[in-house]
C-alpha cells in the first residue's frame, strides 16, 4: 500500500553544514560536530506518575536519542479476509501471515533481552493467544511485564475515524482493552493510542481516547500540506483539544505525527517484503555496506531532528505484515544499533536504542515543554496534490448501512441481555448471546471495513460475520421477550423491511407486532409492514383500535403492486409495546395508491403537508422547491436533485483514477440525473408522499408523516449503468439561497460539531462524512430568532453511491464495481428547518432516534405461557421513570454474572440549546431506576471500562495557552450522578435481580 507522501532524504538537498548532527553527504574522517546545547529540563511534568514507564530503556540526555519502534501493521481484512491473513493462505493475493508473525516475534524477543516490539490488533492477538500452550503464555506474560512486548491502542481493531459512529468506536475499544486487562492486568494496559493507517483523523477520536485514559496519540497519515507546514514550524507534536464542551484537560491529548507514516527509512528495512540488502558487517566481505548504511541512518536522524523539538526522535521499523521472519529484522537492527552507537567514539552525538511508543512519549513528557494547541481535526486527507481520500466516504454504501443497523440491533441485544437476566442467554429458544455480533461489529470498525476499501470477497466475509452475529442475537431476543412478556411466541425479525420483504406479515391474516425501544425516553414511531391485500385492524397494547392505512406502492413494470400497512406506535422507554394486526376484509377499502401527476406548464404547485411542515414541488419539473415551517412561519427555498460525476480515469493530464479511496472525477461540475422527475402523489390521514422517478436507476420518495417535524427523503439508486465504459459517482445535492459566507458545519463521529469552510482547498476536499450537516444563514432578516438553520441528517456522506471501473492505486488492486446485492442501494436524508436557538434540540434528538431506532419483532400470536401461571403482558418498560431528553443511555450491557456496564451520556454541547435549556448540567438519581434489577454499588471507570476512574492518572502536558491542572474526580453517589455537557460517565454496576422482571405493562382489553 502506498503509505503517503514521504520526505525525500536525498543528498542533493544539502546546502552546507546544518544545525544538529552535522552535514549530509559522505561521513567525515574526523569526529562529527557535537549537538548544540539543548535547554531541555528532563524532569517529570507536575502531577505525572510513571506507572507503566518504569521498564523503559536508558537514554543519553546529552545526545540525540533515536527510538526504534519494531512493529507490524496487520489489517484485519483488506485484500484478504481476516482468516486468510491470520493463517497466511492465498499469499498470491497479498502476503500476510499473522500467526507466523506472532510466533516469530515472541521467539526473537526471548533470544535477546534488549529487543522490544509493539502490537496493536487484538482481533488477531486474542485468537493467537487462545491457541498457545501454558509455557508460551508464561513467556509472553514475562515479556509484557518487562515492557518488551508493548500493546499500543489495544482496540479489537484500528478503527476508521470518518465513517464510524462514536458508540461503535467505544464498543470496539472496550472489547479489545478488556481482553488485555483480563489477560495481563495493568501491565498490559496500553498507554498510547496508535492510529498509523486511518485516512484522516477526527477530533472526536482524540476526545474519546483522552477519556479512555491514554497519555498520548500517534498518527501516521496526515495531509501532505499540513505535514510540510508542521515540519517547517516544528509542530509535528502538539496538544489536541478534543472538545469545546468538556473542561480541559478532560479531552486534551498529546498527539504526535510520525515522520514516515508508519514505514521505516527506505534503506532500513529487513523483512521478507523488503527489497533492501542485509547489513553485512564482516570486515573482509566485498558486500560490506556498514559505512554507507550508518551514514544514511545518521543523515535521516539529522533530518528528523530539524523537524521535532526535543533530543528524541522516532523511527518506525516495520510495516504491513512485517516480521513473519522476525530474526531477519532483529538481527540487522542489532547490528545497526551497535554500529551507530560505536560512532560515538568518533564524536557522534547520536544514540540509537530499541524503544516503544510509550517510552518515546515518556521522554517527551519529561522534557516539560509547552506545545501548540490544535482544536479542529485532520480532515480531509490528501497524500499528494489533487488526490483527496474522500471517495471512501461512500464506497460500499450497502455494507455501511448493514453496519449501522447492526449497531442498532447490537444495542437492543445487549440491553435485553441485561434486562432479562441470564434467562436471555439460555431459554426456550436455545442458547444465544451478544458476543458474536459484538466481535463482528468491532471488526467492521476497521479502517478497511466500514470504509468500503476492502476487496469484494472481504466485504462479503464482513457481511457474513454480521449475519452470524444476528443469528445468535435473535435467539437471545426471543428468550428475553418471552421472559419479559410471559409468552412463548414464534418471534421473528424482518431484516429486509427496507425493501418491503417480511414473510410473516405478507402471508398471515393475523399477527402480533412487538416494538422494542432502546432509548431511555418514550418514542412515537410510524411502523410500515408489507402485507397481503385487504383491509386491516390494528390494536394497541390496551386493545384499542389505532388509525392505520394501507398503501399500494408501485413496482417495476411486470410486477404486482406491493401493499404496505402503516400505523403509529407508542413505545415506552427501554421497553416494548405489542400491537395486534388482523385482516378484516379482502377488499381494499382503505388502500391508497400513488397517482401520476401530469407535468404541464401553468399547473398549480404540488404540496404535501402536516401540522408542522409544508413542502412545495415545481409542477413542471417535479422537484422540491420550498420548505415551510408552519408553526414558526419560516419559509426557505430549497431545491434537491441527484447528480453524477464521471469517475476519473488515467489520462495524459492526470494519472489518478477514482477508486475506493480517492474521489477524483473528470469534471468539477456534476451532470444532473435528469431535468426533472416523473411524479406520483399519495395522501392519507397518516402520511403524504411524492414519488419521484429521475431515471431507470434513480428514484426517491419525499415523505411527511403525521406529527413529524422533519421532511424525509428516501432514495433508491442503482444498478448504476456502466455500459458507456464510464464509472459514475452519484450525489444528492441541496441548493438554497442561504448566505453561509462559505461556511458549513458537520458533526464529528456523530457528536460535537465542527465548522468547515467551502472551497478552502481543491474542490474534492469539500466532501466530509457526517450524520448532520448544518447550513446557517441570516435569511432573510439579521436577527437571532430568524436566523435559519437547515439541517440535513444523512448516514456518512451526500455521496450516495458509486460504481467505478478503475483501481486508484492505493493497494487494493480491484475496481469498485460491486456485485449484488450492493448494486442497488436505498437510504434516507432527513431535512429540518429551524431557528438557531432550537436547531440543536431538533437534530440531536432526531439523530438519537435514528441511530437507535425501535426494533420491530413479529409473532403469529397464540403462544404458550412462559411458565405455568405466567401472565401475558403487552407492554413493558425497563425504567421506572424516563431519563431527561438531554441524557442518552449509551450502554447497558452484561459485564459479569451480577454486574452490568452502564454508560450515561449528556448529548448536548455547552451553550448549544437555549430554547429548552438542554445544554445545562443534569443530575440523575439511579436508585430504583430500573424495573428488573436494583443497583447495589457503582464503580466509575474510564470510558473503556478498563481501569477505575479514581485510579487513572494521565501524563500532564502544557499547551501554549497555559498549564491546565488535572480535574478532581467527583465522588460516586447513586442518588446524584451529575453529567456536564458532552460528558460520558461509565460505571460497572453491581446488581440484584428482581423476581418479577416484567415491570410496568398493561393487559389487553377483553372486547
Amino acid at each position: 500500500r502506498d503509505s503517503g507522501a514521504m520526505t525525500t532524504l536525498g543528498r542533493s538537498c544539502f546546502q552546507g553544514p546544518r544545525r544538529g548532527l552535522g552535514a549530509r553527504g559522505a561521513r567525515r574522517a574526523g569526529p562529527r560536530p557535537p549537538l548544540p546545547v539543548l535547554f531541555v529540563v528532563l524532569v517529570a511534568a507536575p502531577g505525572t506518575r510513571a506507572a507503566g514507564y518504569q521498564t523503559c530503556p536508558t537514554v543519553q540526555p546529552d545526545m540525540l536519542n533515536v527510538h526504534l519502534l519494531p512493529h507490524t501493521h496487520d489489517d484485519v481484512g483488506w485484500v484478504k479476509t481476516i482468516d486468510q491473513y491470520y493463517d497466511g493462505v492465498q499469499n498470491e493475493l497479498h502476503h500476510g501471515a499473522v500467526k507466523n508473525i506472532l510466533d516469530s516475534v515472541i521467539s526473537a524477543l526471548r533470544a535477546e533481552p534488549s529487543r522490544r516490539f509493539v502490537y496493536v490488533e487484538m482481533a488477531f492477538f486474542s485468537r493467537w493467544w487462545h491457541q498457545q500452550t501454558f509455557t508460551t503464555r508464561q513467556a509472553v506474560w514475562e515479556l509484557v511485564h518487562q515492557g518488551r512486548l508493548e500493546f499500543a491502542n489495544g482496540g479489537w481493531v484500528m478503527n476508521d475515524e470518518a465513517a464510524t459512529h462514536y458508540g461503535a468506536i467505544v464498543d470496539q475499544m472496550t472489547l479489545g482493552l478488556r481482553f488485555l486487562q483480563d489477560t495481563f492486568g495493568d501491565d498490559g494496559r496500553p498507554r498510547v493510542a496508535w492510529h498509523i493507517d486511518p485516512f484522516g483523523h477526527s477530533r472526536e477520536q482524540a476526545s474519546l481516547f483522552a477519556q479512555m485514559g491514554f497519555d498520548g496519540f500517534f498518527l501516521g497519515r496526515v495531509d501532505y500540506q499540513d505535514k510540510e507546514l508542521r515540519e517547517k514550524k516544528q509542530e509535528m507534536e502538539l496538544v489536541w483539544r478534543g472538545s469545546t464542551s468538556l473542561e480541559p484537560p478532560t479531552a486534551d491529548l498529546f498527539t504526535g505525527v510520525l515522520p514516515s507514516v508508519y514505514d521505516p527509512p527506505k534503506n532500513v528495512c529487513w523483512d521478507l517484503l523488503c527489497e533492501v540488502k542485509v547489513l553485512e558487517d564482516h570486515p573482509y566481505s566485498p558486500q560490506n555496506n556498514t559505512k554507507a548504511l550508518v551514514d544514511y541512518f545518521l543523515d535521516v536522524a539529522t533530518d528528523q531532528f530539524q523537524k521535532y523539538r526535543t533530543n528524541h526522535t522516532v523511527m518506525t521499523t516495520g510495516g504491513d505484515f512485517h516480521y513473519e521472519k522476525a530474526d531477519m529484522w532483529f538481527t540487522n537492527l542489532d547490528k545497526l544499533i551497535r554500529l551507530v552507537n560505536a560512532e560515538q567514539a568518533n564524536g557522534s552525538r547520536v544514540h540509537v536504542l530499541y524503544s516503544t511508543p510509550a517510552c518515546y512519549l515518556w521522554e517527551l513528557n519529561k522534557a516539560n515543554l509547552t506545545w501548540s494547541l490544535k482544536e479542529d481535526d485532520f480532515f480531509p486527507y490528501a497524500d499528494v496534490p489533487h488526490q483527496f481520500w474522500t471517495g471512501y466516504f461512500s464506497s460500499r454504501p450497502a455494507l455501511k448501512r448493514y453496519e449501522r443497523v447492526s449497531y442498532n440491533f447490537l444495542q437492543v441485544c445487549k440491553q435485553l441481555e441485561a434486562l432479562a437476566s441470564p434467562a436471555a442467554n439460555v431459554g426456550p429458544y436455545g442458547s444465544g448471546d451478544s458476543a458474536l455480533l459484538e466481535e463482528a461489529m468491532a471488526l467492521l470498525q476497521h479502517h478497511d471495513a466500514i470504509t468500503g476499501t476492502s476487496r469484494q470477497l472481504v466485504a462479503e466475509d464482513y457481511a457474513r460475520r454480521l449475519a452470524a452475529g444476528w443469528g445468535r442475537c435473535e435467539v437471545l431476543l426471543s428468550n428475553a421477550l418471552a421472559r419479559l412478556s410471559g409468552s412463548q411466541e414464534a418471534f421473528s425479525i424482518c431484516p429486509e423491511l427496507n425493501i418491503s420483504v417480511c414473510p410473516l406479515s405478507q402471508t398471515s391474516a393475523r399477527f402480533q407486532v412487538a416494538i422494542y425501544n432502546p432509548l431511555a425516553r418514550k418514542v412515537d414511531r410510524m411502523v410500515r409492514l408489507p402485507v397481503s391485500a385487504g383491509a386491516f385492524l390494528v390494536k394497541d397494547p390496551s386493545g384499542h383500535a389505532v388509525p392505520s392505512d394501507v398503501l399500494l406502492l408501485p413496482q417495476p413494470e411486470g410486477q404486482k403492486p406491493s401493499p404496505e400497512l402503516l400505523f403509529s406506535a407508542s413505545v415506552p422507554a427501554l421497553g416494548f409495546s405489542i400491537y395486534s394486526v388482523s385482516r378484516v376484509s379482502l377488499q381494499r377499502s382503505n388502500t391508497h395508491t400513488p397517482q401520476p401527476i401530469p407535468q404541464k406548464p401553468g399547473s398549480d404547485v404540488l404540496v404535501i403537508k402536516n401540522e408542522f411542515i409544508r413542502a412545495t414541488f415545481d409542477p413542471e419539473t417535479g422537484l422540491l422547491i420550498r420548505i415551510h415551517d408552519v408553526e414558526q412561519k419560516l419559509v426557505l427555498p430549497v431545491s434537491q436533485s441527484f447528480f453524477w460525476y464521471t469517475a476519473g480515469t488515467e489520462s495524459i493530464m492526470d494519472s489518478q483514477v477514482s477508486g475506493a479511496y480517492i474521489f477524483n472525477p473528470r469534471q468539477v461540475k456534476p451532470f444532473p440525473m435528469s431535468r426533472g422527475a416523473q411524479i406520483r402523489l399519495v395522501k392519507t390521514p397518516l402520511v403524504q408522499e411524492v414519488h419521484q422517478n429521475f431515471s431507470a436507476w434513480c428514484a426517491q420518495v419525499v415523505r411527511l408523516y403525521r406529527g413529524q417535524r422533519h421532511l424525509e427523503l428516501e432514495w433508491t439508486v442503482g444498478p448504476i449503468p456502466v455500459g458507456d465504459k464510464w464509472g459514475k459517482e452519484v450525489i444528492s445535492r441541496f441548493d438554497t439561497p442561504l448566505d453561509t459566507k462559505g461556511y458549513f458545519y458537520t458533526d464529528s463521529n456523530g457528536r460535537e460539531i465542527l465548522k468547515r469552510r467551502r472551497n478552502y482547498r481543491q474542490w474534492a476536499g469539500n466532501y466530509y462524512t457526517s450524520q448532520h450537516s448544518k447550513f446557517t444563514s441570516r435569511y432573510p432578516p439579521p436577527t437571532l430568532d430568524t436566523c435559519y438553520t437547515l439541517t440535513l441528517s444523512w448516514p456518512h456522506s451526500p455521496q450516495v453511491h458509486g460504481r467505478l471501473l478503475g483501481d486508484d492505486n492505493r493497494g487494493l488492486t480491484e475496481a469498485l464495481v460491486q456485485e449484488d446485492p450492493g448494486l442497488r442501494v436505498r437510504g434516507r436524508h432527513l431535512v429540518l428547518l429551524d431557528v438557531i436557538s432550537k436547531a440543536s434540540a431538533g437534530h440531536r434528538l432526531l439523530a438519537e432516534e435514528e441511530v437507535l431506532a425501535p426494533q420491530v419483532v413479529l409473532a403469529p400470536g397464540g403462544g404458550a405461557p412462559y411458565h405455568s401461571g405466567a401472565f401475558w403482558g403487552t407492554q413493558f418498560s425497563g425504567l421506572r421513570r424516563e431519563l431527561p431528553p438531554s441524557v442518552h443511555l449509551l450502554t447497558l450491557a452484561r459485564w459479569g454474572p451480577n454486574t452490568l456496564l452502564l454508560r450515561l451520556e449528556h448529548q448536548f454541547a455547552s451553550g448549544e440549546d437555549s430554547g429548552r435549556n438542554l445544554s445545562s448540567p443534569v443530575t440523575l438519581n439511579l436508585q430504583r431506576l430500573f424495573s428488573t434489577f436494583t443497583i447495589t454499588r457503582l464503580q466509575e471507570t474510564t470510558l473503556a471500562a478498563n481501569q477505575p476512574r479514581a485510579n487513572a492518572s494521565r501524563l500532564q502536558w502544557t499547551p501554549d495557552t497555559g498549564f491546565v491542572h488535572n480535574l478532581t474526580v467527583p465522588p460516586v453517589d447513586l442518588a446524584a450522578i451529575t453529567l456536564q455537557p458532552m460528558e460520558i460517565r461509565t460505571f460497572v454496576a453491581s446488581i440484584l435481580w428482581r423476581q418479577n422482571p416484567r415491570g410496568h405493562r398493561e393487559a389487553p382489553s377483553q372486547d
